[in-house]
């Protein structure tokens, strides 16, 4: 399993050295950090190569059930030193550069995260890819090769400023291209009809544009064991990269027209949607890497079984990871149907067999409808098979219900001119689930509720977990040793483990050097923020922290006015009690996301307010820290405090955020949503805070109507200083009104829409109260230690380990392969 009984050291240093040599023609001392990265990463990359052969050798001998896991997002972090934790030669390695006179941390650094998500969903995925590796499931994560991902956020003047991730500009050290799985995907044309021999209609795609898909495949390691899975990611490239007669010929655009085309595929993650442009952009992504990893899966299937179709549900899952590649279910009935004959009924009882969905969202987005005339357009084979589809569904529902245009309308896959993905991966696919238990409840009582009430054995809930390799043993060394030297290291493959960590609760000297790993976690971030933002902060403050994607649901409006409330209640009472409090928020607002953005300013011009104002003395602090990826969360995670899941109840399907947090011993302040209400359940009432409404009181707030934002702020002093300040110049003298359509929004409404449609206002006392509450309770050191401990000893059932072996078991009916080297 480990690479040191296989190599010396010195092998190793001479393997490192000769690819300094090969890579950029210099000596190790003469190289550059980043050269020397360059060249560990092929080292370790070329020394775990034969565990990546040998597993997929294995998978083909025993002919096993292959998971592909479909995803628009893998948000995988660095590779390198998730690479050295699975391997269990970190130290190892740490030590080889400590002998080489060099830092290994400053050579990991050097490291670009993968620009390949952009939030939960994209983490999600690769703590997936992780688990199935580490308990030894075939599977493949499939995806896109962006080039340039989600982008890379600068903040000025308070504003984000978006600018292409190039994370690719000193090449690609993990990813190995595959050309020999390369395949085309065909967008536009037409659809001809033509009768085959035995008089059966056959219909292929004509004077269509097409591009070639390539993939590169990037080694994902199973922990302690010598499975390696692939993340397969597919690059476009021109089927005709140059035409040399339009160039002679003066037509220069012509000329690279293909390869223009082929290169928009792979350039960003969710291009920008409100065009037509954008929209055609984005459905083209979801169907070409869909495409792509389906014609392969189904290739190599009859490559093995030749045309024994009644094996392809035993032999594969497509797993549609959230709604965008839901497109799965019509793009396997067209592979079936018109490359290999099959007729509708098999080809439907096939996909519907052999395809699973995973709802992780009830926002109306990521539910996904396109028009009807831009899938036509498009993919018009694509879309007479979902027409089809959508036909016979009727049929059914009118079977079943009689002529109800009502229910029949809401269920509909087409209806208003438009097309809905998420109604499509429901009916094409055998397994639904939600992400957490009120998560799963809300989709089979609101949102898919008429689905359940035909399918109800369809629905199933399987809640999110992380990867304790990543979120404790490598983001969080310091804390995993103090684990490892109380109950033993076995926590990284089961994190259940980690109960047997809650007597030490009540155990004063390990809650000592359990609290002492978080003030040298504090320290270090202090340090770094030092560095990167030129802004001091105390490391025995609250470090209070916010971090996920900017959505108007996820409230980072909510944290903000009460960091405005306490600012002025101490510009009041200079000498209010508080315990001084360090507010750090990270995120990316997506780049058409205008108010999103605009709360984005309205964070940092609180931070400018507060920050320079020397009244306060220091006792608040506020940070935005630009660029949120993986290796920025890395640092945060292990150095909060408090964990802010303040969503709007009903809103946030699970998060994995508060579980990060939860294992590295932060308290969670959060409302009864996702999986925030199953953290509640492990950790009891003392160890968290709770506040606002809950899913019910939510949801029948929306339905009265009778909510009136105006009462609140008539009866809430400090809450209408903190509000008044968002238009009176306060905040922005030079723009007064910058930050109005913030206060009309929470109390008129903008644009048509609900007055504080996330109820904000609503939850607000509720939350400032729950912050009192942390601060009481963080003066008493003895209490909050406790507090911390428990919830990093109760955070076993979060473990994606546990989920996957769910989903393996349940859904997918995965057998683990044990890969032995030979």
């Amino acid at each position: 399993m480990k690479l040191f009984p296989t190599i010396t050291k010195e092998e190793f240093k001479e393997k490192l050295a000769a690819n300094v040599r090969s890579l950029s023609r210099k000596t190790l001392n003469q190289a550059t950090t980043r050269e020397i990265y360059d060249a560990l990463a092929l080292t370790v990359r070329n020394l775990v190569t034969d565990k990546w052969i040998e597993t997929h050798e294995e998978y083909n001998r025993g002919d096993v059930k292959t998971l592909y896991y479909l995803s628009m997002e893998f948000l995988m972090g660095r590779f390198l030193g998730n690479t050295l934790i699975a391997l269990g030669e970190d130290e190892e390695v740490k030590e080889i550069f400590t002998e080489l006179g060099l830092s290994y941390n400053e050579i990991e650094e050097a490291e670009r995260d993968p620009g390949l998500g952009n939030g939960g969903l994209g983490r999600l995925a690769a703590c997936f890819l992780d688990s199935l590796s580490t308990l030894g499931y075939p599977a493949y994560g499939c995806g896109i090769r962006y080039r340039f991902g989600i982008f890379e956020q600068d903040i000025i003047d308070g504003h984000q400023v978006e600018r292409p991730d190039n994370w690719l500009e000193f090449g690609d050290k993990w990813g190995i291209k595959r050309p020999e799985y390369s395949c085309e995907v065909s967008f536009f044309g037409n659809v001809a009809a033509h009768k085959d021999g035995d008089d059966t209609i056959k219909f292929t795609l004509e004077n269509a544009q097409t591009v070639v898909a390539v993939p590169y495949d990037y080694p994902i390691l199973g922990y302690g064991n010598n499975t390696v899975n692939s993340l397969r990611l597919w690059d476009a490239q021109a089927k005709n990269t140059f035409d040399l007669q339009s160039f002679n010929q003066g037509n220069y655009a012509k000329a690279v027209e293909d390869e223009n085309l082929a290169r928009q595929l792979c350039e960003v993650l969710y291009p920008a949607d409100e065009f037509i442009s954008g929209k055609e952009l984005r459905l083209k992504q979801q169907y070409f890497f869909i495409s792509a990893s389906l014609q392969t899966a189904i290739a190599k299937f009859t490559e093995m079984h030749k045309e024994d179709w009644s094996l392809l549900p035993e032999k594969i899952v497509f797993h549609m990871n959230d709604t965008h590649p839901s497109v799965t279910v019509a793009e396997l009935m067209r592979i079936l149907m018109d490359e290999y004959g099959l007729q509708w009924n098999e080809a439907w009882e096939i996909t519907l067999k052999t395809c699973a969905y995973t709802n992780h969202t009830i926002m109306p987005e990521a539910l996904e409808t396109w028009p009807a005339e831009l899938i036509s357009r498009l993919l018009p084979r694509i879309y007479m098979i979902i027409e089809e589809i959508n036909r016979r569904f009727c049929a059914e529902l009118v079977y079943k219900y009689g002529e109800d245009p009502d229910k029949i309308r809401s269920m509909a896959i087409i209806a208003d001119g438009q097309v809905r993905m998420a109604n499509l991966a429901v009916v094409g696919s055998h397994s639904i689930n939600g992400v957490a238990a009120i998560h799963t409840e809300i989709l089979k009582t609101t949102v898919f509720k008429d689905f359940y009430d035909v399918w109800p054995e369809r629905f199933n809930n399987k809640t999110n977990g992380i990867t304790q390799r990543r979120w404790l043993l490598h983001c969080n060394p310091e804390l995993s040793s103090l684990i490892s030297n109380t109950i033993g290291d076995d926590f990284a493959t089961n994190l259940e483990e980690l109960k047997k960590l809650e007597p030490y609760a009540d155990d004063r000297a390990f809650k000592d050097k359990f609290m002492a790993v978080k003030r040298l976690k504090k320290a270090q971030l202090s340090d770094y923020i030092l560095a990167e933002c030129g802004l001091k902060v105390d490391p025995d403050s609250i470090f209070d922290i916010q971090i996920k994607r900017l959505h108007e649901y996820k409230r980072q409006l909510l944290n903000a006015l009460h960091i405005l409330d306490l600012y002025y209640q101490l510009k009041i009472n200079p000498s209010l009690d508080i315990v001084p409090r360090t507010f750090i928020f990270s995120a990316k607002a997506a780049a058409s996301y205008r108010r999103a953005k605009l709360i984005i300013k309205l964070i940092n011009d609180i931070a400018e307010l507060v920050n320079n104002d020397p009244g306060i003395d220091g006792r608040l602090k506020v940070l935005f820290m630009k660029n949120y990826r993986v290796s920025l969360a890395e640092k945060l995670i292990p150095a909060a405090d408090l964990s802010e899941q303040i969503s709007t109840a009903g809103k946030e399907a699970s998060g994995t955020g508060n579980m990060k947090f939860m294992l590295n011993g932060a308290l969670t302040i959060g409302t009864m949503d996702g999986a925030n209400v199953e953290i509640f359940e492990e950790v009891g009432d003392e160890n968290i805070f709770i506040f606002g409404m809950n899913v019910q009181q939510v949801q029948d707030l929306y339905r009265s109507g009778e909510y009136s934002p105006w009462d609140i702020y008539n009866m809430n002093h400090n809450l209408r200083k903190a509000l008044t300040s968002l238009i009176d110049g306060s905040l922005n003298p030079r723009d007064t009104d910058i930050f109005r359509e913030i206060y009309e929004m929470l109390l008129n409404g903008a644009g048509g829409g609900r007055a504080d449609e996330y109820f904000i206002l609503k939850d607000y006392e509720s939350y400032a109260n729950a912050q009192m509450r942390a601060d009481e309770a963080y003066r008493d050191k003895d209490r909050w230690a406790k507090s911390a401990v428990l919830n990093t000893a109760r955070s076993g059932k979060f473990s994606s380990d546990r989920t996957i072996k769910q989903y393996a078991e349940e859904i997918w009916k995965l057998k683990a392969v044990d890969i032995k080297m030979k």
